[in-house]
């Protein structure tokens, strides 16, 4: 098996950087370009997950842990650059001195956007069709099964919606390709997989070129308020690339082996059918298994260790039997990036860790 759409080098199109606080300014590099979603966690301390894109500028951010409108602020991500960010004296989350803290990083076409007409709502795009990748903003209308279009040519595995100018009720609506018809989940809360049914929530994903908006009984609020701005980010899966999927517990330290194709570089785990929050790990914050390190988009709690995970050459195999992680029977969903393809193009496989 080979991979020929151009991602023999993921490190491209997704990648972790660890850097240091110093309590002043500094420029980010090593990212290997410019990233157009950069996610920051101060792993140290009790601070919020911070979420800055290039379509909503800058100086604009949302925390993935809380229901909060979007923060205007002109010292926290000073810059987007050809090989990072910059970062100003906010401290904290961003740039807190002597403080260790990881940025996950996306490429989309690196602008603003462009508009895109092909929803009942006309929405702002930048994507990226050769990871399967998009930022999307647009403005709520309070219309059930009102569609935005994403850009990205394939049909969405994963779809996250939060409101920019409104505090929403729920908070960051999450559909999963894996989710049963009308269910979401929401990235910032640790509730089993429901259907919202009164406040708006994101359809079911089965189009190339948008997503749906479903309102429910009493408003739009969470996805779809009249007069509210949006932004959604949106992941269809690439071979070698990118795997969205789920899987069963087993209840053992010898756990379920899930299988991406790839070597993950970043895992993020939410249980379904249970309330329990969600789990990141990735290899840099962990370069050798077993993976314990984990954040937790859910919470501003600091990163905290438990055996956990292998990651392995083409795929993740459980090592832990909690119930957060590994319940008997539980259904799990889960997002993974590559830090190389199983097989490249040029038939060269990877090797585990």
């Amino acid at each position: 098996m080979s991979y020929t759409n151009g991602l023999d080098k993921p490190e491209d199109y997704f990648n972790t950087k660890l850097y240091t606080g110093n309590g002043s300014t500094q420029s980010i590099t090593g990212v290997n370009f410019q990233p157009d979603l950069i996610w920051l966690k101060n792993r140290d301390g009790a601070f919020a997950h911070i979420l800055t894109d290039i379509v909503r500028g800058n100086t604009k951010s949302l925390g993935s842990n809380t229901t909060d409108a979007e923060v205007t602020a002109t010292n926290r991500i000073t810059s987007f650059d050809s090989d990072g960010f910059s970062v100003g004296n906010a401290g904290g989350s961003i740039n807190a001195n002597a403080q260790n803290i990881v940025a996950w990083n996306w490429l989309a076409d690196n602008t603003s956007g462009s508009s895109n007409t092909d929803g009942s709502i006309t929405s702002t795009v930048s994507a990226n069709t050769t990871s399967g990748f998009s930022i999307v903003t647009y403005t709520g209308n309070n219309t059930d099964n009102a569609t935005v279009g994403h850009g990205l040519g394939s049909v969405p595995s994963m779809v996250i919606t939060k409101s920019r100018s409104v505090v929403s009720l729920t908070g960051w609506m999450t559909k999963h390709k894996d989710l049963a018809s009308n269910y979401n989940v929401a990235l910032n809360r640790t509730d089993a997989a429901w259907n919202p049914s009164s406040n708006g929530w994101v359809g079911d994903l089965n189009s190339s070129s948008v997503f749906t908006l479903k309102n429910g009984t009493t408003n739009g609020n969470n996805a779809n308020q009249s007069g509210a701005t949006y932004i959604a980010y949106c992941f269809a899966e690439k071979k070698g690339f990118s795997k969205f999927g789920s899987y069963t517990g087993n209840g053992s330290t010898d756990g379920t082996f899930v299988y991406t194709g790839f070597k993950p570089a970043f895992v993020m785990i939410k249980r379904t059918d249970a309330a329990f929050g969600w789990f990141i790990f990735d290899t840099k914050r962990d370069t050798f298994n077993v993976a314990s390190k984990y954040l937790l988009p859910y919470a501003s709690d600091a990163e905290a260790s438990l055996t956990t995970l292998d990651i392995l050459s083409n795929g993740f195999k459980i090592r832990q039997s909690l119930t957060y992680i590994n319940a008997s029977g539980g259904t799990y969903i889960y997002m993974a990036f590559a830090s190389n393809p199983f097989v490249t193009s040029t038939g060269v496989p990877t090797t585990a860790r």
